[in-house]
């Protein structure tokens, strides 16, 4: 009986460590334009225009910030276990934040249309919202992530008139799996698993939500 538990112990940590490491953060802004370009009427677009985008958003968002991160373990010679530490967290944010800077810089000059720049927008404020936070209280970056989906899920669904209610119910099943991994991990408790769905939730509803831009637009002119 106790081997049986030890074992079943480690199947639930290994599968944990699966899932939080398929649903990391650095993927989501490029598998959200992936999925825009995939299931929206953006698929009409030519291919050329979507390899770009998509090529830029990889670029600056997955690459470079993994690419610095691991450049800036090496020289303090720092594991992935010592990034878990709060105070050792506020570089690798720092150099994801400019990586994401450059991409929406990158964006405005390609003109692209501000419901996508939206999307590098709103991961931009999650992560600016996240370390300050940080100061006090330790949130999670995977549910601020899976909240931001959902959050643009709805924002979306407006914007281009369709029912969510399927992808809702997939996100969301998908949220609940990935913050019970968090946990099952001791990387997070309850309350920062919480904390971070809705901080990304919220964010990505105000940013992307298309009255939200009407707003921002009448505010500005």
């Amino acid at each position: 009986m106790v081997e049986e538990h030890i074992i079943a112990d480690k199947t639930l940590i290994r599968t944990a460590k699966v899932i939080s490491a398929i649903f990391t953060p650095f993927s989501i802004p490029f598998l959200a334009f992936l999925v825009l370009f995939v299931f929206s009427y953006l698929r009409i677009m030519p291919i050329q225009y979507k390899l770009i985008v998509l090529g830029v958003v990889y670029c600056f968002t997955i690459m470079m910030p993994t690419l610095t991160i691991f450049i800036f373990r090496k020289i303090n010679g720092f594991s992935p276990e010592d990034l878990r530490e709060r105070k050792r967290r506020y570089i690798p944010f720092i150099l994801t934040i400019t990586s994401y800077i450059f991409c929406l810089l990158m964006m405005h000059r390609l003109n692209i249309p501000w419901y996508m720049t939206g999307i590098i927008l709103a991961a931009l404020v999650v992560m600016v919202i996240c370390i300050i936070v940080n100061l006090k209280w330790k949130l999670s970056e995977h549910m601020a992530g899976a909240g931001s989906v959902i959050g643009g899920l709805v924002a979306f669904s407006a914007l281009f008139s369709y029912n969510p209610v399927w992808w809702l119910c997939l996100f969301i099943l998908v949220a609940g799996v990935l913050g019970t991994a968090r946990i099952i991990l001791q990387h997070h408790t309850l309350g920062e698993v919480m904390g971070g769905f809705t901080v990304g939730l919220v964010c990505s509803l105000l940013v992307l939500h298309p009255l939200s831009n009407i707003l921002f637009r009448i505010f500005l002119f």
